[in-house]
């Protein structure tokens, strides 16, 4: 039974008391306002599908964010790049908005101001993250009675996967204008591996058994252990690498490496042009362009399938899940198809 009491001048309160149920109380500022929330709630509990909103109507998203923070993303692998999308929603006026006061239209609008700064691929990163905070809200802090408002709400549409792939000469370039002897290695094991970035710069010798050919990843992107085989050119380069004290195989972070192959990319395209220029030739503007460090991952998928290898055998190999995951790294040259239909 919902009772109504005028607080002041301006606001009135309404107390909901039913067998059942936990006294529902929330104040508005008219009449009218009162009387159709308790309506609803009333409606909700005769036909038993109430679900309080209490808390959810009290916790702003700033605290929300903090909560998901310290209980959830602090523990998991990529909590740096978690904390910085966290970041970002406690910047936008959201953060002092309560979590039930989020609808999907809201933010539908800031997704569309999104768009015009930043990529596709940002925004659905930065979406991603608040729906993971309400699915956690909902499904583990007793806030069933409110809707994840992301899902409400078209994602961007992300482009094609990159397709990439290395020109002859390239990594021969890069090698060449590399500072580092261990860049040139990482990059020619990137090649022969497959592995991310970070998979690489983890690596410790305690994991890696030269005579089986093998190296261990504890826990990969997707939080899983994996062993990874190594070719004859990969046992190679590891064995003609130096012992380190901490155990560790390279000795640089993966953000080390990555502006470590910048330079070296920088350096070998400047190389290339001044060789041009003498010659009197016009420089390739792809040659040595838009090229990332990961790009190597989707080279040697590549080069696995032109091996003859088949999906289920290359995805032991690098790690990908799935055939779809696959099928976004692996643009497989056309002149070598041609040579499977002889």
């Amino acid at each position: 039974m919902a009772t109504f009491d005028k607080r002041g001048d301006l606001q009135w309160r309404d107390q909901i008391r039913r067998k059942g149920y936990p006294v529902q109380r929330k104040t508005f500022n008219s009449r009218a306002e009162v009387e159709a929330w308790a309506a609803v709630v009333e409606s909700e509990m005769a036909r038993g599908i109430f679900v309080s909103r209490a808390e959810a109507e009290k916790t702003i998203l700033d605290e929300a964010l903090d909560r998901y923070e310290r209980e959830v993303t602090s523990c998991q692998k990529g909590a740096v790049q978690y904390a910085s999308l966290i970041r970002i929603w406690k910047r936008t006026p959201f953060a002092a908005r309560f979590l039930s006061s989020i609808q999907g239209s809201d933010l539908a609008k800031y997704r569309d101001e999104w768009l015009k700064s930043v990529s596709p691929k940002t925004v659905s990163h930065e979406l991603g993250i608040l729906s993971r905070l309400f699915h956690t809200a909902i499904k583990d802090w007793g806030m069933g009675g409110m809707v994840n408002p992301v899902s409400q709400i078209r994602k961007p549409k992300l482009p094609k996967g990159r397709d990439r792939r290395l020109l002859p000469g390239e990594m021969d370039r890069i090698i060449s204008a590399s500072e580092s002897p261990v860049l040139s290695d990482i990059i020619r094991f990137a090649l022969e591996t497959g592995m991310r970035r970070s998979e690489i710069a983890g690596m410790t010798w305690d994991l890696v058994d030269l005579k089986k050919r093998t190296t261990t990843l504890p826990e990969t992107k997707n939080g899983e252990k994996r062993i990874v085989l190594l070719s004859m050119e990969a046992i190679r380069i590891l064995s003609n690498l130096p012992r380190r004290i901490d155990g560790k195989v390279w000795g640089m972070g993966p953000d080390s490496i990555t502006h470590a192959f910048i330079r070296a990319l920088t350096r070998a395209r400047a190389i290339y042009e001044k060789d041009r220029e003498e010659k009197g030739e016009k420089p390739d503007d792809s040659f040595l362009a838009d090229l990332t460090f990961h790009d190597l991952r989707h080279e040697a998928t590549s080069r696995f399938f032109e091996k003859g290898l088949n999906p289920m055998q290359v995805a032991a190999i690098t790690g990908h899940k799935t055939l779809q995951m696959l099928k976004r790294y692996t643009h497989l040259k056309a002149q070598d198809l041609v040579e499977l239909l002889k």
